[in-house]
């Protein structure tokens, strides 16, 4: 018999090993264990697995096999590794098991360390693993926490073996021995069987010398007496044991009292004791130490491999758990009499001990997560950065502070402190969306071959925001589908824009989709009013059912629409903001109303939702690693995102620039993004730019390729995501949500409000209630005014452009002399959105950014004011505006209103200038008079020539 078999068969210890691998099992080397040395128990943890699985090939194909089958969480995908693992293990065990009645034959699963402080979390998970592992002889682990204590008598008494784990502690290790017992009560008086339960309460042991002798170093070092250095080096290497021989004795004392003899009158077992991380650390003792001094009758004692084969091979069996226990008193009293506060020591450890399980989960779910972008291959979209070493060392402090601090999973648990501790935990919907969604795909599908069934040439979506920047990209990305209409967008209140897409369609075949979260946004209802009016006058009682309607459940959107008989109302998601919403009912109506399969549009973006979900840490989170790159950039500077992105996925630039505006843009801070200015040469930028390059695989473009790569190699950062094909575009709608929430917590700022598009509400509001009351806008003085235009500007404005302001082209040359270093131009057109009218004015604008190396913006209102507007008026104070109007060619009237769509856009034009000035921002109005291509021509010729 060798030393490991005699400790059970001589001593009554059990011997557990502190390992588990699936090729260990699978080779038969747990099986020898059992037959050759008497193992009676395996134990597990997250740093275990993390060898197992992270350093070695052996679950490469299991994995494998699984992604086969469809994509998988990340959690997932390690659960179902190591609960087969438990398994196969539990059943080699097995025999174990049942020939000591259920007393021993145990493996054990650890549930996740992150939930080590919360003892609701920690009873459903452990709930949870024992259900799913479905082995008798599975012991489900948890630790010796505040937290956990109360869950270790709860689970108890629903009949589930425990393994408490992180014990240090005399004190702590009463309260866990107690609430076993207390557990066992509670299940005995409901009226259960005790017999089958067993538990163990995992003493950690060298960890507290390491931990000990450290601070008796320190002590040393600063004594003086040489007797005093004497007596506090004979401690070294001593408290440990002595712990434990003294915790011992209170197993003893606890398990022989009358609550327990009556426990135990009804077969209940008692809790034994297991000496855990019983492999040395300090190569200057014994390297079976802490085997050899623990050997005691109902006790286990559990290994790690070399200290396994150590005690094998010299180890020496004897009774010693009660030897000399007046010295292991008399070392603990000593250690006081130091100042060496024993709990102290164990509640540090215990922290400790979380931390480092944490770390080794945080090791092993990458390690996981790595695997999966693996397998998934093209599937998944790629990611990757070009900084420079400082933006790149900053950047991943973040990312480590953010696995650190858990803050990936209190930000999937709705935690508000991750960002202001504001109202944030309130708009986080668009988190779950995309499961939720999918369980409704059905729906969608009904409804596709509905509007299919209907023959609708058109499809138009009258909203603003995000309620129509989604869909844009949708309808320009996806384009049209045989049998299914061409979908146009609505955002614009300018008549000429309206009169414009009522051309473009053949109303008795045209299905209007109207989109407003509220229920009260002012365009949305102009929009529904308007084209309600004009389908009855053209279908007459039938105009409902050429109309549905997404809005929040309840809203008066809701109730107009069941007023009108519209064909069908979908429900958005009140917790869900505008900007979040396209892979909600705002993204997924149009989209199946054009053809596209909603189940595999979720699909696909459920691929990323799962890459950046709470158990992948953000090493290898891809919307944790932009957002945190995103933020940090912004506080060196570097607030210019510039989007880039293949002609195939062009139009994303305009959903993503509304999304990063408005949530980051506010007190003062915020990320500025730039679409639509095309990649060039490094000489025509400053350094205030991050380009984020969206790369559609086989259909990229050399000249973009070319200059991002120039721009790369000249220190600018680069940020390049690379799609298989279009219809993976999806993905990138949840990573760059995920980045700009992750962005926003890392300026410190609430992403999910929108103070300042509220403002501009409230001032269009104003002034178009007050038009209506007097039947005209306020009339208004002009610093200066021809035949052909007209300049406007607040007091302060008036005054810093001064005598300059007597013309069109001193007054554009003094405002863009505005322009710092950093600084960046917004052009504000409150036009029709035409080709020919960006096209004007992308001219001027690309000539002041490779004169002035500063950012430019081109927007066109009013659906800016609903998304890059946050930014303007909230962000830094950075920005120089230009806004552009024009008197439209012929007003249109709005059914119900006194006043037309002309008399909309102009209060909305003005109140956007009004919170401008408010906001102290540089601004500057240009109004066009009579012919607006002339007008237009005149304005882009000036900026020019302010520059020249």
């Amino acid at each position: 018999m060798n030393a490991l078999k005699a400790l059970h068969a001589e001593q009554d210890q059990a011997v557990w090993l502190d390992f588990v691998a699936r090729g260990f099992i699978a080779k038969g080397e747990l099986k020898a264990l059992v037959e050759r040395d008497g193992l009676r128990g395996v134990t597990s943890n997250p740093a275990i697995f993390e060898k197992a699985i992270g350093h070695s090939d052996e679950y490469d194909a299991s994995l494998k096999a699984v992604m086969e089958q469809g994509d998988s969480r990340v959690i997932d995908l390690y659960e179902g590794m190591a609960v087969e693992d438990i398994q196969n293990a539990a059943d080699v065990l097995r025999p174990v098991y049942e020939a000591s009645d259920g007393a021993d034959g145990y493996v054990s699963l650890e549930v996740s360390p992150y939930l080590a402080l919360d003892t609701e979390a920690t009873l459903a998970e452990a709930r949870r693993l024992h259900q799913a592992v479905s082995r008798d002889n599975l012991m489900v682990k948890v630790p010796a926490t505040p937290k956990g204590i109360p869950a270790i008598r709860q689970l108890t008494a629903e009949g589930i073996s425990i393994n408490v784990t992180l014990l240090f502690s005399q004190v702590e290790y009463e309260k866990v021995a107690r609430a076993f017992v207390e557990g066992l009560e509670a299940r005995a008086k409901a009226g259960h069987d005790v017999s089958r339960i067993a538990s163990v309460a995992s003493f950690f042991i060298s960890r507290i010398d390491s931990l000990v002798d450290k601070l008796l170093d320190e002590k040393i070092a600063a004594a003086n007496d040489p007797a005093t250095k004497a007596a506090l080096e004979s401690l070294k290497g001593k408290v440990a044991i002595a712990n434990a021989k003294l915790a011992y004795q209170r197993y003893k004392a606890i398990f022989a009292e009358a609550t327990w003899t009556a426990l135990a009158e009804k077969g209940a077992k008692g809790q034994r004791l297991l000496w855990a991380s019983t492999g040395t650390k300090n190569k200057a003792y014994s390297d079976v130490l802490y085997v050899e001094e623990l050997i005691g009758p109902n006790t286990v004692n559990t290994m790690p491999p070399a200290t396994m084969d150590a005690f094998r091979d010299h180890g020496q069996v004897r009774a010693t758990i009660e030897e000399d226990l007046d010295g292991a008193r008399a070392v603990m009293s000593a250690l006081d009499k130091a100042g060496i506060d024993i709990e102290a020591v164990a509640r540090q450890l215990v922290d400790e001990g979380v931390q480092l399980f944490i770390d080794a989960a945080d090791k092993l779910l990458g390690a996981v997560a790595g695997k999966r972008a693996a397998l998934l291959g093209h599937r998944l979209n790629g990611q990757s950065f070009a900084t420079a070493e400082d933006l790149e060392k900053a950047t991943a402090e973040v990312v480590e502070s953010w696995r650190a601090s858990g803050a990936i999973r209190r930000l999937w648990a709705h935690d508000r402190t991750v960002w202001s501790g504001a109202d944030e935990d309130k708009w986080l919907g668009w988190l779950r969306i995309v499961e939720d969604e999918r369980e409704k795909a059905g729906q969608y599908a009904e409804f596709s071959a509905w509007v299919k069934g209907r023959g609708f040439s058109d499809a138009v979506v009258l909203g603003m925001g995000g309620s129509s920047l989604g869909p844009e990209v949708l309808s320009l990305t996806y384009g049209n589908r045989d049998g299914f209409p061409r979908l146009r967008i609505l955002d614009s209140t300018h008549p000429d824009e309206v009169r414009a897409v009522e051309a473009a369609v053949d109303l008795p075949n045209t299905l209007f989709i109207v989109a407003s979260k509220s229920g009260s946004t002012l365009e949305p209802n102009v929009f529904r009013d308007y084209f309600l009016g004009r389908m009855k006058e053209v279908v007459g009682d039938r105009a409902g059912s050429h109309f549905v309607a997404i809005t929040d459940p309840g809203s008066a959107m809701e109730q107009a629409a069941k007023d009108d008989r519209f064909e069908k109302i979908f429900h958005g998601v009140p917790q869900i903001g505008g900007r979040y919403s396209v892979l909600s009912a705002f993204g997924l109506v149009p989209a199946a109303a054009i053809g596209i399969d909603v189940a595999e549009f979720l699909d696909c973006a459920r691929t990323m939702v799962r890459s950046c979900g709470p158990a992948v840490p953000p090493s290898e989170n891809p919307g944790v690693r932009l957002g945190a790159l995103l933020g940090t950039a912004a506080l060196q500077g570097r607030d210019k995102v510039t989007l880039v992105a293949s002609p195939g996925i062009a139009s994303f630039g305009g959903w993503a620039e509304q999304l990063i505006a408005e949530s980051t843009g506010k007190q003062g801070k915020g990320l500025i993004p730039i679409d639509g200015e095309p990649a060039d040469v490094p000489a025509a930028y400053g350094h205030d730019r991050v380009f984020v390059y969206l790369r559609l695989d086989g259909h990229a473009v050399t000249q973009q390729d070319e200059a991002l790569r120039s721009l790369e190699r000249e220190g600018h950062p680069v940020v390049r995501i690379s799609l298989d094909k279009v219809e993976q575009l999806p993905q990138e709608f949840f990573r760059f949500e995920m980045a700009t929430a992750v962005a926003g917590a890392v300026l410190g700022i609430n992403p999910f409000d929108q103070p300042d598009v509220e403002a501009s509400k409230v001032e269009t509001k104003k002034l178009f209630s007050a038009a209506e009351e007097s039947g005209s806008l306020p009339a208004e003085a002009p610093l200066y005014e021809d035949e052909g235009i007209a300049l406007y500007a607040d007091l302060a404005n008036a005054e810093a452009l001064g005598p300059a302001a007597d013309g069109l082209d001193p007054a554009l040359h003094a405002h863009l002399g505005r322009l710092k270093a950093g600084d960046y131009l917004a052009l504000l057109a409150y036009l029709p959105r035409s080709e020919a009218n960006h096209a004007v004015l992308q001219e001027g604008r690309l000539a002041v950014r490779d004169a002035r190396h500063v950012a430019t913006c081109l927007e066109f209102g009013p659906r800016f004011l609903h998304s890059t507007g946050q930014a303007y008026k909230g962000g830094p104070d950075t920005g120089v505006f230009l806004q552009i109007t024009a008197e439209p060619t012929a007003d249109l009237a709005i059914p119900g209103r006194k006043l037309g769509f002309a008399t909309v856009v102009a209060a909305q034009a003005r109140g956007d200038f009004s919170v401008l000035a408010e906001r102290g921002r540089r601004a500057l109005r240009v109004h066009i008079k009579g012919d607006l291509d002339a007008g237009l021509k005149r304005v882009a010729a000036a900026l020019k020539a302010a520059i020249g």
